[in-house]
């Protein structure tokens, strides 16, 4: 089970089944700003649950990265509730990685392994862009 408690103003901490704590708040008037907002905690849980997906699939395949940078990008629409309609993600990759075995592995994560990805697939439009950077 995942918990959120309220823990004054605008902030609220979350924790589920691991134990670990997310902090979460507005920004100022309406809150403190102490920590991220809901939404960019959705966004780095995504960028998370993917980038993991890719290292270990990237590990399989034997092409053993030494950095990957997952930069995300959102199109909210103008109307509330804004939900999210697009998601740009582009990955970025150091190491001994092919551009070829990056796409596969981005591929197999948003496609197959991703819970979070393909929740969100079903409301938004998930694009991505893959880049080998020189070590």
């Amino acid at each position: 089970m995942t918990r959120v408690d309220w823990t004054g103003g605008m902030r609220f901490v979350g924790q589920g089944t691991s134990g670990h704590e997310v902090a979460m708040d507005a920004a100022a008037p309406l809150g403190a700003d102490t920590a991220a907002r809901p939404v960019e905690t959705l966004l780095c849980a995504l960028g998370g649950c993917t980038g993991m997906d890719v290292v270990s699939i990237l590990r399989k395949m034997k092409a053993e990265p030494k950095a990957l940078r997952v930069e995300i990008d959102d199109e909210r629409a103008t109307e509330y509730p804004k939900v999210i309609e697009k998601l740009r993600l582009v990955y970025v990759v150091t190491g001994n990685v092919s551009e070829e075995e990056l796409k596969k592995a981005i591929e197999l994560s948003l496609a197959k392994y991703c819970p979070i990805a393909n929740t969100l697939a079903g409301v938004a439009k998930i694009t991505y862009e893959a880049r080998v950077d020189a070590a």
